[in-house]
């Protein structure tokens, strides 16, 4: 725990030294008015938006590794890596360490060359080189970091400094929530029913995050030479949310992603104004089509994700050559057939939760006034995060005392 505590305390440190020859009050305008920018500042916990040596965060070990979770799934060569036990983990994990260097070199060239070129205070060629080389060094020490609290840690390491990231930002909507309540823009019968309501969608999130459906499997009994094997029940546990929070980024980003070019187009143009009218979370009509359209990207690549995570077919065929069945189900496809129609139906509960829950803070926010900074996306992270460090406290507090039993 205290080694835990330390590498987030760098984290924390290095997310405040600027990246030098920048001028950070350009970058933190363009942040704070584009859309998919403000995301990616909230990821990074305000080091984007401040532009310091961590501003890139961990995105592009996130991005590289869904990129190799959906190559594995396409390519026959790492598919059967992945099936190689530990040494083919360790092969994929170098290739997700490779590809999250070069993903951060293209992301850090990006954004010194093009996006925030007229934030440099120096355009020479020697000072580019400096910011990219920069941008992509934090990125890679951050992925060392998260490794080093895997392995010395508590676990989770990747996700503990995503963790870090978002709740840094909480203390500062305490704060604006605080004054606007003291200015009197803001009621406080209207902030308790808030913080009533926010309890139950914690409370609705984690019972989503923690629900499955458990499918009964038995196996035959089978005798090897003068040895019996088989014969235990057992359970395929399908979750209600088999994607987690990936839906719900691949949606806000596309939507994100008109609002990120009618700032740059200009805010007095065409298209910046037809989006801010038709597609903005703060647009009348536009929230409601926004909202709409946000839900149906989500059951969408919920859909999707899981299809591509969880193979019925694969999962029946594996049990029928090691001699098991689902009780009162036939083996082979009409196992595989009854997985998916149990899958299809859990997850379209899951979707429509997802939906919900990455719809609620746009709503509050526009009936209530409240700066509800802490987004649906978040929130999923943050309690997902939560749930799975507290277990891995629970195992190794547990390992801890049956070492100290068998001494």
């Amino acid at each position: 725990m205290t080694f835990t505590m330390l590498m987030l305390m760098i984290f924390r440190l290095g997310a405040v030294i600027p990246v030098p020859g920048v001028n950070i009050d350009y970058v933190r305008d363009i942040v704070q008015n584009a859309g998919l920018l403000s995301m990616f500042d909230m990821f990074s916990g305000g080091a984007f938006g401040n532009m310091t040596i961590f501003a890139l965060s961990i995105t592009p070990y996130i991005t590289a590794s869904i990129i190799m979770q959906l190559l594995t799934i396409a390519i026959p060569a790492l598919e059967e890596l992945s099936k190689e036990g530990e040494e083919g983990r360790k092969k994929i994990a170098q290739y997700i360490r490779y590809g999250t260097v070069v993903l951060a070199l293209i992301q850090a060239t990006g954004i010194s060359v093009g996006l925030f070129r007229g934030a440099l205070i120096r355009r020479d060629t020697f000072s580019i080189i400096v910011v990219i080389l920069t941008l992509t060094a934090g990125t890679a020490f951050l992925m060392w970091l998260g490794e080093q609290i895997t392995e010395h840690g508590i676990g989770n390491g990747i996700s503990l400094l995503i963790f870090t990231g978002i709740v840094a930002g909480i203390p500062d909507g305490v704060y604006r929530t605080f004054m606007l309540t003291r200015q009197g823009e803001i009621h406080i019968i209207t902030l308790v029913i808030f913080a009533i309501v926010a309890m139950f969608i914690v409370a609705g999130v984690v019972a989503i995050q923690e629900g499955q459906r458990k499918i009964p499997v038995q196996y035959a009994k089978r005798v090897v030479g003068r040895k019996m094997y088989g014969g235990q029940s057992t359970h395929i546990p399908l979750k209600v949310n088999q994607a987690g929070v990936i839906p719900v980024i691949f949606a806000m980003s596309i939507l994100a992603f008109p609002q990120t070019i009618a700032f740059f187009v200009g805010e007095n143009s065409g298209f910046a104004l037809f989006i801010a009218k038709w597609l903005s979370p703060s647009g009348s009509p536009g929230i409601y089509i926004y909202a709409l359209m946000s839900a149906l990207l989500i059951i969408f690549f919920t859909y999707f994700y899981t299809a591509v995570t969880f193979n019925p077919v694969e999962i029946a065929s594996n049990m029928k050559k090691n001699g098991g069945f689902i009780p009162g189900i036939r083996p082979g496809k009409p196992t595989s057939d009854y997985l998916a129609k149990v899958l299809n139906r859990i997850t379209l509960a899951g979707a429509v939760f997802l939906a919900t829950i990455a719809m609620m803070p746009m709503i509050i926010l526009n009936f209530t006034g409240m700066p509800v900074s802490f987004g649906g996306t978040a929130l999923l992270i943050v309690v997902g995060v939560a749930l799975e460090t507290v277990k891995q406290i629970e195992a190794q507090m547990m390992m801890r005392h049956y070492q100290g039993f068998l001494k």
